[in-house]
């Protein structure tokens, strides 16, 4: 297994695919006359300080990588009046003008790092529009309005000359400081990715750690994120899972699939309790969000974002905190797992120097069917009021849909209103999972709505803990269903 670690590939990557090609001439370190790279910054926040600090602190070592000198010229921001906790650069000027920045034509390059949808969007298109590159961390923009941006780089390319190309850059808008876009443009190229998954949420992954490690309730753990700065300021953003949704930004580029946000099926981990960490355990593992995308058959991909059983041995299960990872699966590479911090001031900002650097230096970035199902071993949990039958139902009601039961768990009973336990299937669809769940649901013992996850490896059961008592269905002879215990 390959990998890659954010310290290693920080400053020094620079090999990467714009999204249009670009003709732009490549600078050499020899080359030091060259004009200087005058640059906008729309925000002056977090991260908007942290491109200013490594741009300040590095500027000898990216003109000798560029053969450019690197100047931010202006900043823009709401309050111009505000402190700020970074040393403006020498001829750096502050404003709350838009168009300080959007009519600068001596600036070549925009850097957006203001956050939202709609006056970033703004800020965007028009400094595509007269000719200027842009540099974003903004994933809710790139999630909402790729398709859109897509089109419009194409029509304000093709009245370009080849040395004069725009493009836009975004590297910082996945997993913050993993450099996984320049990954996927640029180390995959002769090769075919078969899977991508990962931790791309470091708020939910510091949660679901403290649930599973330190034993702690949802709430506890949502309190704790949001008194670190790790949950946004409504985090329905987070442990909702639309947060991930800049997970279909990687299916894009490792698939070439433009799928809807709203097609990716997105589950977050409000259904979660300390219960489903229990049985993780007693199955030998942990629970993760996960984001998943996997080529299925020649002409098709599915994708989906959602709460995951993963075993002990698996290269995600050891990923804990605010951590993201990302493990992409290809014919060539096998399998290349890239980890570091997903959020934060110098990661994400480093992220976007490093688009901004390939610029300096002429970088350039050189059809399947989305389906919004797949298959997998699914993790199903049921509460139920005690009556005689249960076990009998949901064999008879797996066996019409064609969900085959590979084991049965249930912790000891300690209290009869929070009675549970849970299904592991075979491999199956989802859709016939939620057929299940939705009949299941409907008869007169089962407590409320049903929890389902998938299982995210086919290998889990090697993980299994021998201590754990867990029953494996079997049909015989196409009559009853008997329970073997192994």
């Amino acid at each position: 297994m390959k990998f890659i670690s954010t310290l290693v590939v920080a400053l020094i990557s620079s090999s990467s695919w714009a999204f249009v090609p670009s003709k732009r001439p490549h600078y050499t370190a020899t080359n030091l006359l060259a004009e200087p790279l005058h640059i906008g910054v729309f925000g002056g926040g977090t991260v908007g300080g942290g491109i200013v600090g490594i741009l300040e602190q590095k500027r000898a070592k990216f003109e000798e990588m560029t053969g450019r000198s690197i100047h931010i010229k202006t900043i823009c921001v709401r309050n111009a009046d505000k402190p700020r906790d970074f040393k403006l650069p020498e001829g750096c000027t502050v404003t709350t003008n838009y168009d300080d920045i959007l009519n600068d034509d001596s600036l070549e390059l925009v850097v957006e790092v203001m956050g939202g949808t709609t006056k970033a969007k703004d800020v965007v298109y028009s400094s595509l529009k007269s000719g200027k590159h842009v540099v974003t961390a903004n994933k809710a923009l790139i999630a909402a309005y790729m398709p859109e941006i897509t089109d419009l780089l194409k029509e304000i390319n093709s009245k370009r000359g080849g040395d004069e190309q725009v493009e836009f850059r975004y590297e910082a808008a996945v997993c913050g400081g993993i450099p996984v876009i320049r990954s996927l443009q640029s180390d995959f190229v002769g090769d075919d990715i078969q899977m991508v998954s990962g931790i791309i949420n470091g708020c939910t992954n510091f949660m679901l750690t403290a649930m599973d490690r330190d034993g702690k309730s949802y709430d506890e753990a949502l309190a704790e994120a949001s008194k670190l700065g790790y949950a946004e300021e409504d985090p329905t953003l987070d442990v909702g899972g639309f947060d991930a949704r800049s997970f279909k930004i990687l299916v894009r580029l490792a698939y070439g699939v433009e799928v809807a946000e709203d097609d990716i099926s997105c589950k977050g981990i409000t259904e979660l309790s300390k219960l489903d960490f229990e049985y993780a355990k007693m199955m030998g593992g942990s629970i993760k969000l996960i984001g998943f995308a996997k080529r299925v058959g020649s002409d098709k991909v599915a994708a989906f974002v959602s709460p995951c059983y993963v075993s002990s041995d698996d290269s995600l299960y050891a990923v804990n905190g605010a951590t993201n990872a990302v493990e992409i699966t290809s014919s060539n590479l096998l399998s290349t797992t890239l980890i570091g911090e997903g959020a934060g001031r110098y990661p994400t900002a480093n992220s976007c120097v490093n688009d901004i650097v390939a610029l300096a230096k002429g970088d350039k970035t050189p059809p399947l069917k989305f389906v919004n199902n797949y298959e997998a071993d699914f993790y199903i949990r049921l509460k139920y009021r005690d009556t005689l039958g249960i076990t009998r139902q949901c064999g008879e009601i797996c066996e019409k849909y064609g969900v085959s039961i590979h084991s049965i768990l249930q912790n000891p009973i300690t209290k009869r209103d929070d009675a549970a336990f849970v299904l592991i299937t075979e491999k199956v669809a989802l859709s016939k999972v939620k057929q299940v769940c939705a009949e299941i649901e409907a008869l007169d013992w089962c407590k409320g709505p049903i929890f389902f996850m998938p299982v995210l490896r086919d290998n889990w059961a090697v993980a299994m803990s021998p201590e754990a008592s867990y029953y494996h269905i079997k049909k015989k002879n196409n009559e009853e269903l008997r329970i073997a215990n192994v």
